[in-house]
């Protein structure tokens, strides 16, 4: 078993020092840029980047083909705001490194940077990557302060070193962290505003680090403010307190946020949502509603979609299924989970156009159907070799020949 887990990872590996031109013939084409759907083309894929778009582009010996047989090709998916590659088993503490509580100096740290701890050979990852999503948001959650840390987008390619975009601070604004800290959302903006106060003056830092001071100064004018709220009166207080400070939010959770969708809209703020949520599981989202992300969008707010997990990321293409199911166009949905989040969070497009970072996946089917399939992922132009732990542990304990139903035999 461990021989074929090396196997994978050396493959992998040596598949990035052994890129070779690609072609895939007769994809349709879903570009996620102004260009639309683009039926029956070929894409060639030079040096980890689309080189052409066009309909029967030559080949030769040396570029490997792909065929789509008319199936649709996507960029890559977006996996949600994640712990993938830090965080293998919850219940065990080493095995986590997302957020920190109690820790000696009693301050709050934004410096924490959650990319520190990343591993890319953790079996998350590649069980994410082969259900057709090439990234994710690393998220610092929530500790036991205020302010939890920060991260960044990361690709799933297997580098150590494989992040982009913008930084990005978590800040706790809901009612539930705020048991943490005095039990009141109140105390929550309180050490906000003084803490923000302090790092813009340097001056008696007594809730902050200067690590801490400096790294919120450096966000304030490159980098983004993820605030977790559901509640429409928390959002607004969102909206009061980034404009205030001069900070570029997110809203995380969002479950009332079709409530204030022409403030959101009016500020250029993005909500990530779960579209799922319809059902007022705290006194935080008593007006979720299914079309929460279809009122958004009509609103011009600029929606990316979460599920909130982390090992079942890849269901958040159930989510954008069922935001289309309930009135946002699908389009806006595979948006939602492709170009939306990477056009956010400072990344490179994640559009299948010429010179654009080769991030595709060939799917089965419609991407945003459950009984459809990433059949072939292609990350930065190499194809992957499609197995995780799952598959491995499929392959050698599922029969091949039984009386059971087929999901229970090895294809």
């Amino acid at each position: 078993m461990k021989l074929g887990f090396i196997t994978v990872l050396l493959t992998f590996t040596c598949s990035i020092a052994l890129a070779q031109d690609l072609l895939i013939m007769g994809a349709n084409l879903h570009t996620q840029s102004d260009a639309g759907v683009i039926e029956n083309t070929d894409i060639l894929i030079k040096d980890g980047r689309i080189a052409k778009i066009a309909p029967r582009i030559p080949t030769n010996k040396m570029i490997k083909v792909i065929n789509a047989n008319g199936r649709p090709v996507t960029p890559a998916l977006f996996a949600g705001v994640t712990v993938s590659g830090l965080s293998e088993v919850e219940a065990v503490s080493e095995a986590v490194d997302s957020s920190y509580r109690e820790l000696y100096t009693e301050l709050m740290h934004p410096e924490f940077d959650v990319r520190m701890a990343y591993n890319p050979h953790s079996s998350v990852i590649p069980i994410t990557r082969v259900e057709g999503f090439g990234f994710a948001l690393l998220a610092a959650r929530g500790g036991d302060k205020t302010l939890s840390g920060h991260g960044g987008l990361v690709r799933f390619d297997g580098g150590y070193d494989s992040f982009e975009g913008k930084p990005v601070v978590y800040v706790q604004t809901s009612g539930r962290s705020a048991a943490s800290v005095g039990g009141s959302r109140v105390a929550h903006w309180m050490l906000l505003n003084q803490t923000f106060a302090e790092a813009m003056t340097d001056e008696d830092l007594t809730l902050i680090t200067p690590q801490g001071a400096a790294l919120l100064k450096s966000a304030s004018d490159d980098g983004l403010f993820l605030f977790h709220a559901d509640r429409a009166a928390d959002i607004m207080r969102v909206l009061a307190f980034a404009a205030e400070h001069k900070l570029s939010p997110v809203i995380h959770g969002g479950s009332e946020a079709w409530m204030v969708a022409k403030s959101l809209a009016d500020a250029g703020v993005p909500v990530i949502l779960n579209p799922l949520e319809n059902l007022p599981a705290s006194f935080e989202s008593l007006g979720a509603r299914l079309d929460n992300a279809a009122i958004l969008h009509k609103a011009g707010v600029p929606i990316i979609f979460s599920s909130g997990e982390t090992h079942n990321a890849r269901k958040v293409r159930q989510l954008a299924g069922n935001a289309a199911a309930n009135g946002l166009p699908h389009s806006a949905a595979l948006a939602a989970i492709s170009s939306t989040p990477a056009e956010v969070f400072g990344a490179e497009p994640r559009s299948a156009s010429e010179g654009a970072r080769a991030d595709l996946v060939i799917w089965s089917g419609d991407p945003l159907e459950v009984t459809s399939q990433a059949q072939q992922v292609i990350l930065g132009g190499i194809p992957d070799t499609m197995v995780s732990r799952q598959t491995l542990l499929r392959d050698r304990y599922l029969d091949t020949d039984s009386a059971m139903p087929r999901a229970y035999i090895n294809p």
